[in-house]
């Protein structure tokens, strides 16, 4: 009777402990799945607020007046398109106006573009991740210890032009080479704090309330 009891017990405290291990079984098998494009929305902002930003020193120095027709034809590259149009609009707030076409304006501004893109460095104070050579599956890595990380993506652009006169082909005006710059750092502190500063958003673009909030 003795050895009955004590399997009753045991049996009764072994179910508590199975559903415990399924709740955590079900809890660990749920999933999500996120389309990832080839190039990230941060990358993007990086490029077009550079391009914003030397688009605007650009069309600063201009100083074209009348219509104009932007030559973008030397023009390639990713994201080209949107600096082409950044540059249009810059020069209309600057006072030039807009020719339907090469023919219909008084002066070209032929555009080139020097730098379009994305650079990235990174410091760490800490243990580096390193990759362990297994027999069987090739390589594994370490995790990383951080104690003190920066992550640094700056965009850069580099936007000239020159402007002359479609008639006589002669010199209206130069602007030389113009930089636009934008930042984006991520930091990690003793392993566990992270948080990010960037100029890429104004404070009030964010939705209200944040998805992330709910």
């Amino acid at each position: 009777m003795r050895t009955g009891g004590i399997s009753r017990r045991i049996h009764r405290a072994r179910i508590p402990l199975l559903l415990a291990a399924a709740g955590f079984g079900l809890a660990g098998c749920s999933t999500s799945h996120v389309t990832t494009p080839a190039r990230s929305a941060t990358e993007q902002l990086l490029i077009s607020t550079a391009a914003d930003q030397a688009a605007e020193r650009l069309a600063g120095r201009m100083a074209v007046q009348g219509s104009v027709y932007v030559d973008a034809a030397g023009v390639e590259g990713y994201d080209t398109k949107y600096a082409v149009s950044a540059v249009r609009d810059a020069l209309l707030r600057h006072g030039a106006a807009m020719a339907e076409n090469r023919d219909k304006a008084a002066t070209i501004v032929e555009l080139r573009v020097g730098a379009l893109s994305v650079d990235s460095e990174s410091s760490l104070l800490g243990i580096p991740s390193i990759d362990i050579p297994l027999p069987v599956s090739g390589t594994s890595s370490t995790p990383e210890i951080p104690l003190f990380k920066k992550e640094l993506t700056q965009g850069v652009a580099k936007l000239a032009a020159t402007a002359y006169d479609k008639n006589s082909g002669s010199l209206v005006s130069s602007s030389g080479p113009q930089y636009g710059f934008s930042n984006r750092a991520e930091w990690v502190l003793l392993l566990m704090l992270s948080w990010d500063t960037n100029d890429l958003l104004p404070p009030d673009t964010r939705p209200d309330p944040k998805p992330w909030d709910d």
